[in-house]
């Protein structure tokens, strides 16, 4: 994003600061361009159902192309979200004010809409040197942080640099309802071979106990995990609500990952002083993996920013993930 994106940035984080209340403030804004901000569908609809889509095949790694990775809002007020049951990876940050954004990485399907799209976190750049300079789908950003983007392994797309791929909703207020077109953005999905994450699926591993519900608590946000044998998965509930996307499909993934990290004060802060918390995804700590009606006890490791994320067990050997969608839920340790 060059100087004038910077400029369209700033304006509009000036206008939306009056109208959104200081517990969801983002630390950037809402990008626009021409009459982006202001469209719906073409013909005034709410987002079209996140249809599943056959899965690809996947190709050989020197031909899988990038990720997409999607900024979603997670504030009650941009809920129910559009396509999330249709990414490979979701990831949990905490936010301003003790809230929670996901990030959605797809790459064996991408479903014809995702939404609410909302703005990037300094986090997100450390996220996501994991993958072969992925896309990265977002609203804007803190205007200190977008040289960074701008100089990340990445290719940035806001309403300003593809404004085609993206339009407003009725069926939320603003800034709940921009909306991403991901065909818009990327060919074919990229296949299997672009998540590039460490994770091991394979059998599930030996031992572990029994647990049928996890919770974990963030200042202003939870989740809530609860096995489904019906299903194969966890039936994944915020804030004490089921969560289902808006074509009323249910989020169930098949495993989900406790990632216990340093969350610390970052240096980037919006208009009315709130810094931003920065979530530390290199190094080591604790976590918990949910598979299969049981947890299994696991350390993290990951060494540099370009690598992906190892889970072993006490002995050292690789706790396997269960095929299917991946939450990793990144909680501050204590």
């Amino acid at each position: 994003m060059g100087g004038s994106t910077r400029m369209r940035c700033a304006a509009s984080a000036v206008a939306l600061l009056a109208a959104v209340t200081t517990a969801t403030v983002m630390t950037g804004c809402t990008a626009r361009h021409g009459t982006v901000g202001d469209q719906q569908d073409g013909k005034g609809h709410t987002p079209a159902p996140a249809r599943e889509l056959p899965r690809s095949q996947a190709p050989s790694p020197e031909h899988a192309g990038p990720v997409l990775a999607v900024k979603i809002d997670n504030v009650q007020a941009a809920r129910p979200q559009t396509g999330l049951d249709a990414a490979d990876i979701v990831y949990a940050e905490q936010v301003e004010g003790g809230l929670t954004r996901l990030m959605a990485v797809y790459a064996t399907r991408l479903p014809p809409v995702v939404g609410p799209v909302r703005s990037a976190r300094e986090s997100d750049l450390e996220l996501l040197r994991q993958f072969d300079h992925p896309t990265l789908a977002f609203s804007g950003a803190q205007h200190r942080l977008l040289p960074l983007i701008d100089a990340a392994p990445l290719t940035a797309r806001t309403p300003d640099d593809k404004p085609d791929a993206y339009f407003r909703g009725a069926a939320k207020p603003s800034p709940h309802n921009l909306y991403l077109r991901p065909g818009k953005l990327l060919g074919p999905a990229p296949g299997a071979d672009a998540l590039t994450t460490g994770f091991h699926y394979s059998p599930a591993p030996a031992g572990g106990r029994a647990e049928t519900s996890r919770t974990v608590h963030y200042p202003a946000a939870r989740f809530t995990f609860t096995w489904s044998a019906g299903r194969h998965g966890w039936q994944v509930a915020m804030d004490g609500r089921q969560t289902v996307t808006t074509d009323d499909r249910r989020v169930v993934p098949a495993t989900v990952v406790v990632q216990h990290v340093k969350v610390r004060t970052s240096d980037l802060h919006d208009a009315l002083g709130n810094y931003t918390p920065y979530t530390e995804t290199v190094g080591s700590g604790k976590a918990e993996v949910l598979r299969g009606g049981r947890v299994y006890d696991a350390t993290w490791k990951r060494p540099s920013a370009a690598d992906g994320t190892r889970f072993t067990a006490a002995d050292g050997t690789d706790v396997n993930f269960a095929r299917g969608q991946v939450w990793v839920v990144l909680t501050p340790r204590p």
